[in-house]
């Protein structure tokens, strides 16, 4: 059991410093910059570090909620594509969230347009997804 969390924490880490990586390198592509963690402490008013660290914090509990709720329950052999279902739920997911952090807090404006927004969060949700369906690997 101890060891089964380890492994579910661990792929919600890899997986968010992955999709970080691709969040900072995106506005090269053209996409918005997208930063959470400069949302989410601007949103609360904290410092930056707190921003960062509800980032991680939100990545491992996708991860633990892809471990004891997703996987025993999406019949999908394939951890690519498993992965890539992942992705989509932790994106709606997200975006709920992001909603009800708006009912309670302001929150700052975002970079680039509506669709090219929702772009970059569907890339980087489903290379979370992946990543974190492998390093888990049910």
């Amino acid at each position: 059991m101890k060891s089964e969390v380890t492994k579910f924490i661990l792929a919600g880490i890899l997986g968010t410093v992955v999709m970080t990586g691709i969040m900072l390198v995106a506005p090269n592509m053209g996409m918005p910059k997208m930063a959470p963690w400069k949302l989410l402490a601007g949103a609360m008013n904290v410092p930056i570090a707190v921003g960062w660290i509800l980032h991680f914090i939100m990545g491992i509990l996708f991860a633990l909620f892809y471990g004891y709720v997703f996987a025993p329950k999406v019949a999908i052999s394939n951890l690519f594509f498993k992965g890539i279902a992942f992705g989509f739920v932790a994106l709606i997911l997200a975006q709920i969230g992001m909603k009800v952090m708006g009912l309670l807090f302001e929150m700052p404006p975002m970079d680039g347009s509506m669709p090219m927004r929702l772009l970059a969060m569907l890339i980087g949700h489903v290379v979370f997804g992946v990543v974190t369906v492998k390093v888990i690997g049910k």
